[in-house]
């Protein structure tokens, strides 16, 4: 039976076009079919996790990203996908059945469990820092800075109207970031330059 649901789903992704057309008048849809603009802010926010993401697999293509932190950032970009997901169903009815974008506590812990590992091993911060170093540990600032664009999206769309596991996951994910361009400078020597 699996192998006829594979070889169906294989012959049906063949004939999938990239282009729909659907968006050519500058309409997208919800997950719900529901179409709306694609100035619509819910839009723009999503947009903005996705570009996120982008810049993440960027980040991982860079020469002084360890294992562990290439591993972070593939599980925190499938994450990502999940909150885009949350964040184009605003009615919240489909992302509830669909276990694949879900996104709770666990995710918010594991972001700092990450942190908290990550921070041992570097000196105490003691004033701002400027982005750059290395350009893995530049590629992750930007990243950082991205993922506040794109926290302060969400938050344009009213507390009530976005989930606050999505709210504490993109708090959250901008912390890490922000210690991940710390521990990928560290581990390769180059230090931070002071504000």
């Amino acid at each position: 039976m699996e192998q006829v649901f594979a070889v169906r789903l294989r012959s049906c992704l063949e004939h999938v076009k990239i282009y729909t057309k659907t968006g050519d008048r500058g309409e997208t849809g919800f997950l719900s079919g529901e179409r709306i603009s694609k100035a619509d802010p819910r839009v723009a926010a999503y947009g903005e996790v996705d570009e996120l993401g982008a810049w993440l697999g960027l980040a991982r293509t860079e020469k002084h990203l360890a294992p562990d932190l290439i591993e972070m950032l593939t599980a925190i970009q499938r994450e990502l996908f999940s909150v885009g997901a949350r964040l184009a169903d605003p009615t919240t009815r489909l992302g509830a059945k669909v276990s694949k974008v879900a996104l709770g506590g666990d995710s918010v812990q594991t972001l700092e469990a990450w942190i908290d590992r990550l921070d041992a091993e570097l000196p105490p911060l003691r004033q701002f820092i400027l982005a750059g170093g290395t350009h893995a540990g530049a590629a992750l600032h930007l990243a950082r800075a991205v993922c506040r664009r794109a926290e302060r999206r969400i938050v344009s769309l009213g507390a009530d109207k976005v989930d606050p596991a999505v709210l504490a996951y993109i708090n959250r994910l901008s912390d890490l970031l922000f210690v991940m361009a710390r521990v990928v400078n560290h581990r390769a020597g180059v230090s931070e330059i002071e504000w």
